[in-house]
């Protein structure tokens, strides 16, 4: 089993540092990490470090770093905008995509969405999705945190701003006729991918996306569910792209 991985706000160029805070106590208290054990740091932002426990204290570890790295951006970069949920379906999309490789998410108050984040609510709600984010970088040992965009989210036409500003962008639509699997991809720069909400994306936002330089396309003969469909376009994406 790969050694956990924590994040902290900056690495040190010491040989040895303690992990404390929140992070030190989920290493110490909950993974119950013992001298002589091996773990990963990473500052988020493509910087890591691989250390060994030295000394466990009450939600502290004594660590010497043995090894440093980077890891570039990955280039292209792929944006994923996706429509606001019900539920906890949004947080499980933000979980999955950023286990796939996900370099932003960007929330979308799309007309059909069904749940509006606005004034405090909305700030929560995208707090959530932020932790949710970190959690699941963490699992899956990334160097680079996704970003979670929006203050708290955004609306259509700041989306299609974005896709127009963009390398490529590509709109997830049940009928359209291009396929994902066949589309040109750019080499490099940003590829926005949007994801409607449950009750899908209104011929006035797919006129607006495409108007921007979208271009419609399907996956196959299924009709995902928002929680599972930008997952499905990533991996697939990823493959592509040689990432994986």
């Amino acid at each position: 089993m790969s050694a956990p991985l924590f994040l902290v706000d900056s690495l040190t160029t010491a040989g040895s540092m303690v992990l404390d805070g929140p992070e030190g106590h989920h290493a110490a208290t909950v993974q119950r990490l013992r001298v002589g054990e091996e773990l990963l740091l990473a500052d988020g932002r493509g910087g890591t470090a691989t250390a060994v426990v030295t000394a466990v204290g009450r939600g502290t570890l004594d660590l010497d770093v043995v090894a440093r790295g980077y890891v570039d951006a990955a280039n292209p970069r792929l944006v994923v905008v996706q429509g606001i949920a019900k539920g906890d379906r949004g947080e499980l999309a933000v979980q999955a995509m950023t286990e796939v490789g996900v370099d932003e998410i960007v929330p979308w108050a799309a007309s059909r969405s069904v749940v509006q984040w606005r004034g405090d609510r909305g700030v929560r709600a995208r707090g959530k999705w932020v932790a949710t984010a970190r959690e699941a970088a963490k699992q899956a040992r990334r160097p680079w945190l996704p970003v979670v965009a929006g203050a708290p989210d955004e609306a259509t036409t700041s989306v299609a701003r974005r896709i127009a500003g963009a390398a490529a962008g590509y709109v997830l639509h049940e009928e359209a006729t291009d396929r994902l699997t066949t589309v040109e991809l750019p080499e490099r720069g940003e590829i926005v991918l949007v994801v409607g909400p449950e009750g899908g994306i209104t011929a006035a936002e797919l006129s607006a996306f495409e108007g921007a330089g979208a271009r419609p396309v399907r996956l196959g003969p299924s009709v995902l569910r928002t929680s599972t469909a930008g997952v499905a376009a990533l991996a697939l994406l990823a493959t592509r792209l040689l990432r994986w």
